[in-house]
């Protein structure tokens, strides 16, 4: 099953956001496979060669059986977490494609994409094995500041979006915090500079070495205020209140598109603290609330969505969640995925990026 989001920007560029689904969960992984790339080629076929993947993410349930077999063809970044599909299905694909997109493979799993305005590094499954998580973390973004060096950039001007999947969330988020802040530190990335949006949530690797993997998103060629940090502060505080190091979320301002980065984001008050301890349903609503209040501050609306990524701590919470999405959002692509969030008592994250059509005077995608 496929549930796509298409865009068309102001300058009549097209851009879509897609989520692929299984049907059938009694279907083997090999069925499964087979069902969502007939979805994948069908998708790409109907974009006739003008829109390209730029970024795509697999979704297992079980890494380690499953990562070798999924299609390696090198047409863009591409991630593999182990987040089962909350359908109980084998797995799921994310899929960002932009029209006009030309797409270049760099080193160790990056990839650059132009359309002839700014520059995009795209990361996807970077991870050191062997390394604790505070140690990954660090080494992983020096890699890509490094690389962001190589095209002329740099971590604090330059990056967009980071995601980090934590094996044994519990136990090894507090090494990714604390290997992002000294990496933070070294790079002048601060209260009073800026911070990335991100994502900081339970998944695994195939290679259970692996403490935690990273996927990243940069763009180059940006002019000042092109980028932006987005807050609400009536309903959300600056993380570095509670010592993580994160925005909220990231706009970027394109000549003909505003895109938008939300961070993962749960039921939490401007306080920094959960907020519905225990209550799935309060805790779902709040974090809509949320998610609602940095949409308004960068001037979007839910109509401007393109995915949402859902995140659960107790799969038990599954039917009460799906009904209540369904209900909501039947025309925004998402996935519900088992994946527990950074701190004990939020049982529900999520995650969205929205695409609204703008005029500005600022660089072209």
């Amino acid at each position: 099953m496929i549930k796509i989001k298409r865009f068309v920007t102001a300058d009549m560029r097209r851009e879509v956001h897609a989520i692929i689904t299984v049907s059938d969960p009694t279907l083997s992984f090999h069925r499964q496979l087979e069902e969502v790339m007939d979805d994948y080629a069908s998708l790409v076929r109907d974009a006739g060669g003008v829109m390209k993947p730029v970024f795509r993410r697999w979704f297992v349930s079980d890494s380690a059986n499953q990562s070798a077999h999924l299609p390696h063809d090198g047409a863009c970044a591409t991630s593999v977490v182990e987040q089962a599909p909350l359908s109980l299905t084998k797995l799921a694909l994310w899929v960002w494609m932009i029209e006009g997109a030309e797409v270049k493979q760099l080193v160790d799993g990056a990839f650059v994409v132009s359309c002839g305005g700014c520059t995009h590094l795209f990361e996807g499954s970077r991870c050191r094995p062997g390394l604790d998580s505070e140690a990954a973390t660090y080494e992983m973004l020096s890699s890509t500041d490094s690389i962001l060096h190589w095209q002329g950039g740099t971590l604090l001007d330059n990056s967009v979006r980071t995601w980090f999947f934590v094996q044994n969330v519990d136990v090894n988020y507090a090494g990714v915090v604390a290997g992002r802040n000294r990496s933070f530190r070294e790079k002048g990335l601060a209260p009073h500079t800026r911070f990335i949006a991100s994502t900081g949530i339970g998944g695994r690797n195939a290679d259970s070495t692996v403490a935690v993997q990273m996927d990243s998103y940069s763009v180059l060629g940006l002019e000042p205020g092109q980028m932006r940090q987005v807050n609400a502060p009536d309903y959300l505080n600056p993380t570095h209140e509670y010592g993580v190091a994160f925005e909220r979320a990231t706009s970027v301002d394109y000549s003909d598109r505003r895109h938008l980065f939300i961070s993962g984001t749960a039921s939490i008050d401007n306080k920094g603290e959960v907020v519905w301890e225990g209550d799935i349903r309060r805790q779902t609503l709040r974090m809509w609330t949320n998610v609602e209040a940095l949409l308004k501050a960068a001037e979007c609306e839910w109509k401007d969505v393109g995915h949402m990524l859902v995140y659960l701590r107790d799969p038990a919470d599954y039917c009460v969640v799906k009904e209540m999405f369904a209900e909501r959002f039947p025309d925004i692509p998402y996935v519900i995925l088992l994946a527990p969030v950074c701190r004990p008592g939020w049982l529900i994250e999520m995650e969205c990026m929205a695409m609204k059509p703008i005029k500005t005077s600022c660089p072209s995608f």
